[in-house]
């Protein structure tokens, strides 16, 4: 027989859409259905799998319409991604359980970075339900919520996405390897070129990045600031450029981005940014420059400008 407790337990049960990328490094058929029934436990659950790109996001507009509580982003950040551009500016909350290889918004709303432990954390949260608002950053027009890159990065992920095997196999030191083989061999001999202006000052190099939070990615689980003195709702973005590239700042690059203590703006190379809210970036020589979104390679481009949205995602971490 169902006692008063329970009953009101059901009654209180918040509708959970859980958007699981089936392709993404960790996730499978079998860990899908034990994440679905265990949240099943204290939510209302659906679960529908992504068939293609933007599919997320179709989805995501159709669930703040019909009112779900909460939306899951089960996948990768590229997943992460998708989903808040479904859900911007609607009140419908979004939170995500790790199921690529680094999770950097996971990370930095601070859910745990394995999925038992993820799992167990979102059950928690049905009994301290406290959505808050964080902002988003915004490149022609496409959100991001953690970061974006044009130049060095971006054709690092292309590369590495060209390779999943490998990407699922190796995880960070794939990317490590991979962003050394790309800048001595594209970026070395003739890297292609970019102006980036933003609140006042002007600077020419081979690469940008921008952060909308504290850390510009995770390697392993190490984070790894660019560009230091933004949170996910200072209302603010942080960038840097790199200004050249060259063999000889190869080791000095890696050791800032890597080591203890010791920060990549720091470079001699590196051109950090104060926070900003808007950028813009060009091609200095006419030559398209490569886009990524949150990890997610979006092609070339040879204008892009960036803009922060202060508050324009829910979030329940």
């Amino acid at each position: 027989m169902t006692t008063a407790r329970e009953l009101a337990v059901e009654v209180t049960r918040k509708r959970a859409l859980v958007i699981v990328n089936p392709y993404a490094t960790t996730v499978s058929d079998w860990l899908r259905n034990l994440v679905v029934r265990a949240l099943a436990a204290r939510y209302e659950v659906e679960a529908i799998d992504t068939q293609a790109a933007g599919h997320a996001t179709d989805i995501c507009r159709e669930a703040a319409f019909e009112g779900y509580d909460v939306v899951v982003a089960f996948g990768g950040d590229g997943t992460v991604n998708e989903v808040i551009n479904g859900l911007a500016g609607s009140p419908t909350p979004v939170t995500c359980l790790p199921g690529g290889r680094t999770n950097v918004y996971c990370k930095l709303l601070g859910i745990p970075a394995e999925i038992v432990d993820a799992t167990e954390h979102l059950l928690g949260l049905a009994d301290r339900w406290t959505p808050r608002k964080v902002d988003l950053g915004r490149v022609n027009g496409r959100y991001f919520a953690a970061s974006a890159g044009i130049g060095l990065d971006a054709s690092v992920v292309a590369r590495v996405d060209a390779h999943p095997e490998a990407k699922a196999r190796f995880g960070a030191n794939y990317f490590l390897l991979t962003a050394i083989a790309t800048f001595a061999g594209r970026y070395v001999l003739r890297a292609p070129r970019l102006v980036a202006s933003a609140g006042g000052e002007t600077v020419t190099g081979v690469t940008a990045v921008v952060q909308n939070g504290p850390y510009y990615t995770y390697f392993n689980h190490r984070p790894v600031e660019a560009a230091p003195g933004i949170a996910l709702d200072s209302a603010t973005l942080a960038g840097l450029v790199l200004r050249r590239a060259n063999a000889i700042d190869i080791p000095g690059l890696i050791a800032r981005a890597l080591g203890p203590g010791l920060h990549l703006a720091d470079h001699r190379m590196v051109h950090a940014l104060r926070p900003f809210t808007e950028l813009d970036l060009r091609s200095a020589d006419g030559r398209p420059l490569p886009l990524h979104v949150d990890g997610d390679y979006v092609g070339e481009v040879t204008e892009a400008r960036f803009d922060v949205v202060p508050g324009a995602l829910s979030v329940v971490a």
